[in-house]
C-alpha cells in the first residue's frame, strides 16, 4: 500500500458519514441530488478525456504545461529574493515525490484540461505554513452544498475527494483552488473544451481511424480472363511492377482473372470532408489554448517559416498566452495562500531568463541609439540598465548636429 492509499484510509470518511446532499450544475440548471458514488463521479456531465481521445489536445496541453514549468518561481520579501527557510524549501520542494517543476507542469495541465487545479496541505495539517502540497484530481472533487438562499452560497466551505479507500473530506482552508471563471457554477472551475464538444468529434475522428486501419484495398487491379493460378498472379505482378515501378505507400497490385484491366481507385468526397475535419480541429485546438502554428511546428507553406517568423510566432505565445497565465496563477496563489495565512512573502514568476521575451542584441542597440538621440535616455542611463559602470561625460546629453532647436511659434532660433 502505498503513501497516499495509507493516510487516504486512515482520514477518509465513510460515505455515511458526509452530508447526503450535494449541488451539481449542469448547462445552468441546478441539480440536488442524493449522494450516489456511482452518480456522482460519473463521466456524464463533463466532456470527454480529450487528452486521450483528440491528438492535437494532447499536443497543444503538452506544449503549455512544459513551457509553463519553465518560469522560475521565487519568492521575495521587502523586494528581496529569499533563497532559504520554511517557504523556501516547501516550493523547493512541495512533497516526497514532486519537484517544483512538476508543481506548476502539474497544476497548468490539470487547468488545461479541466479549468481548475488544486493544491491541498495534506492530512496533518492543522494552521500555519504548510509542510506538504499535493495536487489532487478536479475530476473526483465535489463540493458541499451550501445553504440555500444565502448570501455566500457560491462559497465552499467543504470538499470531498474520491479515492479508491473511500470519500475524504477537506476543509476550504487546507486547500489552494486555481478556477477559471465558470457561468454555470460559480464554485468550480469550467472545461476549457466544454464549447469544442461538436468540433472535436469524437466519432470522425475514430472514422478516419478506422478508415487508415482498414482501408486495406489495393491502389489498382489487374484483371484476366483466363484462370490464374497463384504462382502466375505473383508473377503478372512482379512483371508489372518491374516495367511501371511499385506502388507507393507499400500498397500492392490485386490480380483478377476474367478480364484484364486497371481501374484506380479513390477516397469518396464524404472521406476527404474526414480528413478536412481533422484539419479544422487542429487549427480549433491551437486557437483555443492560444498556440501560434509556428510553435506547435505546423506550416501550411510549401517553404519554411523565416527564422524572423518563428521567433516572432514563440514570443507571441510567451507574451499573450503564457505571461497571462502566469500573472493569474500568481494572483491566486497570493490570495489563497500568502494573504490567507497572513504572510509578508509574495511569489513571482520569473521571466528574465526567458530566451523568447528577451530582445536580440541589435534591436535593443538600435532602441538605446534611437531613444539617446531623442533625448530620452543618456549615455549612462543605458550603461546602468545593461550593468555597467557610468562614464564621466555620460549623463550629459549631446544633440545631434541635424537638429536645431525652434520656438513655440515654429521659428528657428540662432545660436
Amino acid at each position: 500500500m502505498n503513501f497516499f492509499q495509507n493516510f487516504f484510509t486512515i482520514f477518509s470518511q465513510k460515505p455515511d458519514a458526509i452530508p447526503h446532499k450535494i449541488k451539481e450544475k449542469n448547462g445552468g440548471r441546478d441539480h440536488t441530488s442524493v449522494f450516489d458514488e456511482a452518480d456522482v463521479f460519473g463521466n456524464t456531465h463533463r466532456p470527454g478525456d480529450s487528452y486521450l481521445l483528440n491528438a492535437w489536445v494532447n499536443i497543444a496541453v503538452g506544449i503549455l504545461i512544459r513551457n509553463t514549468a519553465r518560469a522560475h518561481f521565487m519568492l521575495v520579501k521587502d523586494g528581496n529574493e529569499i533563497t532559504g527557510g520554511p517557504l523556501f524549501e516547501l516550493f523547493r520542494r512541495p512533497n516526497e515525490t514532486t519537484s517544483r517543476y512538476d508543481l506548476w507542469k502539474e497544476t497548468s495541465a490539470w487547468w488545461h484540461l479541466e479549468g481548475e487545479a488544486f493544491w491541498w496541505f495534506g492530512p496533518g495539517y492543522s494552521a500555519g505554513i504548510p509542510k506538504r502540497i499535493y495536487i489532487l484530481d478536479p475530476r473526483r472533487m465535489r463540493n458541499e452544498e451550501p445553504l440555500p438562499h444565502a448570501i455566500d452560497s457560491f462559497v465552499t466551505r467543504r470538499w470531498f475527494y474520491r479515492t479508491d479507500a473511500g470519500l475524504m473530506s477537506i476543509l476550504q482552508d487546507e486547500l489552494v483552488h486555481f478556477r477559471d471563471w465558470n457561468p454555470w457554477n460559480p464554485a468550480r472551475g469550467v472545461n476549457p473544451l466544454a464549447a469544442l464538444a461538436l468540433e472535436l468529434d469524437y466519432y470522425a475522428n475514430k472514422a478516419n481511424s478506422q478508415l487508415l486501419k482498414n482501408n486495406a484495398v489495393p491502389q489498382g487491379i489487374l484483371k484476366t480472363d483466363q484462370s490464374i493460378r497463384p504462382e502466375k498472379a505473383e508473377a503478372l505482378e512482379r512483371r508489372w511492377e518491374s516495367k511501371y515501378g511499385a506502388v507507393r505507400a507499400n500498397r500492392r497490385i490485386a490480380v483478377l482473372g476474367k478480364g484484364t484491366e486497371f481501374k484506380p481507385l479513390s477516397f469518396t468526397p464524404e472521406v476527404v470532408k474526414l480528413f478536412e475535419l481533422k484539419r479544422w480541429n487542429l487549427y480549433t485546438v491551437l486557437a483555443k489554448y492560444g498556440i501560434p502554428p509556428r510553435v506547435a511546428n505546423i506550416s501550411d507553406k510549401s517553404t519554411a517559416l523565416s527564422g524572423k517568423d518563428t521567433g516572432e510566432q514563440h514570443a507571441a505565445f510567451w507574451k499573450y498566452t503564457l505571461v497571462p497565465l502566469l500573472k493569474n496563477f500568481e494572483q491566486i496563489v497570493e490570495t489563497q495562500f500568502f494573504s490567507r495565512l497572513g504572510l509578508r512573502e509574495a511569489g513571482l514568476f520569473d521571466l528574465r531568463d526567458i530566451p523568447e521575451l528577451q530582445e536580440s542584441e541589435d534591436a535593443q542597440s538600435s532602441r538605446d541609439i534611437a531613444e539617446i538621440n531623442a533625448g530620452l535616455k543618456t549615455i549612462n542611463d543605458v550603461l546602468r540598465e545593461r550593468g555597467k559602470d557610468p562614464k564621466p561625460w555620460g549623463d550629459r546629453w549631446y544633440r545631434p548636429k541635424n537638429l536645431l532647436p525652434v520656438d513655440t511659434k515654429g521659428n528657428r532660433d540662432e545660436e
